[in-house]
């Protein structure tokens, strides 16, 4: 399955399947970043046919080169009619004709300078309200 997602970039399967597969496919791809003949190796061991190892070696490594992971998503569709097995589609990111586009990145926010740790102990401390006590006559 790993091999047709490669091949045809989205496909349709049930939900359990389609975490499975989303898991060894970005390994694949990890792979094809990579670029080296002992990659090349692993990934054909696992996938088939030479036409899905150059395009995970030369479009799907081009494409993701400046990704550091997440290069699939997975979409629910539907309940398949049958046997009621959730559907979904696995597709990856990036690429034209998407099923829903890619959000921005997340700007980081600022570093803070580190504090040595009694300082950090002083500024984290919270104090509770003085209590108030308990009187036993009661006004009625």
């Amino acid at each position: 399955m790993v091999s047709q997602l490669v091949k045809h970039e989205r496909i349709e399967t049930t939900v359990a399947k389609a975490k499975e597969i989303r898991r060894l496919a970005d390994n694949m791809v990890q792979l094809g970043k990579e670029g080296s003949l002992f990659a090349a190796r692993r990934a054909a061991a696992f996938v088939r046919g030479d036409d899905v190892i150059h395009k995970l070696f030369t479009e799907l490594a081009y494409r993701y080169k400046d990704r550091a992971g997440g290069y699939t998503r997975l979409l629910r569709t539907r309940i398949r009619v049958g046997d009621a097995a959730p559907m979904a589609y696995i597709e990856f990111i990036d690429r034209e004709n998407e099923l829903r586009q890619s959000k921005p990145p997340t700007p980081q926010p600022p570093q803070r300078p580190s504090l040595d740790p009694w300082t950090r102990s002083r500024l984290s401390r919270q104090f509770a309200p003085p209590k108030e006590e308990k009187s036993s006559e009661s006004n009625i």
